[in-house]
């Protein structure tokens, strides 16, 4: 029986975000998590892909060892977080399903708002970060490489991207909700990455009258406001603009909120309770839930943005079903390869295992009949490797043919049974 690949994990659709929080990895702890997962018994290879909408362990395990009990059990110590707390939100996926589900993950069809462009790029940075570790070996860089190709096809031969609507994109819908008007808006960015970058391209492109862009790495704050025509200001400060503007859209590596409600309380009597709404697109939560509770205060986090993405539904669901069609044929391929994976080092493990018995058997033989020449020595020896030969010309044949016709897996499976191989 060959490896076997192994997802597990939560995402948006199965836990709820004060849960996808307590798992999330800093990019920091990656190093000492891929070191814990190589201790597990059985994985071979691993990789984790860790965003505000999903937490997911991806391993190769030797065959006949795969435990998803041991990947729950290394979330919950690294994490301290009790198994309880998460159980019921992981799914397990193996084999076929994990491939798919990899797959799906790629190609953005698993993502809240299916088609956005963000995933691969997360994606392909997991995996960047496993190489680093040296944590994958030959399926999961085969795994990998091929997700990035899928998620190519699915973009190159169909609308998905098209008519998909970015999580940033939902942002600037659900302000437009609270606030009639967006070009009489400031809006102030905290944090400089790629989904902040996008929220400030889609509120200029909806009017936006002034933004306000800060980091904890000025530089790069600086880089983007000259881009967009904004205001860099220096993270120590950006408390202070809440007297001024309306909308704040976070996305920290924070692990603690960095928005207190106390802080807004403040800045709305200043404001002569003029409405701020917040958009927390952090996992973990950069504003803390009480923020809420203040009037005239609006909240929303990344889970809120669900109810926001409803746009252009029927033509992402037409082109998902068309994406689906890719993956199917594409999780097919893959496992005609990984079934072949075993073909040849089978062949050549029953070979050695039939020359093993030949030379003992040979031996044996001969040594009991010490007044054969050397002549004879030499036929006998022949007559054996004939015999040897034709005997596993059949299933020398049957294994190479399902290089073929896909049935890898099976035929392996029974001829390593037969002869005892394992």
């Amino acid at each position: 029986m060959r490896d076997l690949i192994t997802v597990v994990g939560l995402n948006h659709k199965t836990a709820p975000v004060e849960v996808r929080e307590k798992l999330s990895f800093q990019e920091s702890q990656l190093s000492d998590s891929f070191s814990l997962l190589k201790q597990l018994q059985g994985v071979k290879e691993s990789a984790i892909l860790s965003t505000c909408n999903r937490v997911e362990v991806y391993t190769v395990f030797k065959s006949d060892t795969s435990n998803t009990e041991d990947i729950l059990t290394f979330l919950s110590e690294f994490h301290q977080v009790p198994v309880e707390t998460f159980k019921d939100c992981i799914y397990a996926l193996s084999d076929a399903h994990a491939i798919r589900h990899i797959f799906r993950v790629a190609s953005s069809l698993d993502s809240m708002v299916v088609g956005e462009p963000q995933i691969l790029g997360q994606f392909k940075d997991a995996y960047g970060l496993a190489t680093q570790n040296k944590a994958t070996g030959l399926i999961l860089n085969r795994l990998f490489h091929k997700a990035f190709s899928v998620a190519k096809r699915v973009r190159t031969e169909t609308r998905i991207a098209n008519s998909a609507v970015s999580i940033s994109f939902a942002a600037v819908e659900l302000a437009k909700k609270i606030f009639d008007d967006l070009s009489a808006c400031r809006v102030l960015l905290i944090g400089a990455g790629e989904m902040c970058e996008l929220a400030a391209k889609h509120f200029i492109n909806a009017g936006i009258y002034e933004i306000y862009i800060t980091n904890r790495t000025f530089n790069r704050a600086i880089a983007l406001a000259e881009d967009f025509g904004g205001q860099a200001v220096p993270f120590t400060d950006y408390a202070a603009l809440f007297e001024k503007v309306d909308i704040i859209l976070t996305s920290t590596g924070a692990t603690e909120p960095i928005v207190t409600a106390d802080v807004v309380a403040a800045a709305m009597k200043k404001r002569k309770n003029r409405p701020m709404f917040f958009i927390d697109i952090a996992v973990p939560r950069d504003v803390e839930e009480k923020v809420n509770d203040l009037a005239n205060v609006y909240l929303y986090d990344i889970d809120d943005l669900k109810e926001v993405v409803t746009a252009n539904q029927q033509e992402r669901e037409k082109e998902a079903r068309k994406a689906e069609a890719i993956i199917d044929e594409e999780v097919a391929q893959f496992l005609h390869w990984l079934d072949n994976l075993e073909v040849v080092p089978t062949i050549k493990q029953l070979r050695d295992h039939a020359e093993a018995i030949r030379q003992a058997e040979l031996q044996k033989t001969l040594g009991k009949l010490k007044n054969l020449s050397e002549k004879d020595k030499q036929a006998i020896e022949r007559l054996t490797q004939a015999i040897v030969n034709k005997l596993l010309h059949g299933p020398s044949v049957m294994l190479k043919q399902t290089e073929q016709n896909g049935a890898g897996s099976a035929v392996v499976e029974t001829i390593r049974k037969m002869f005892n191989l394992d």
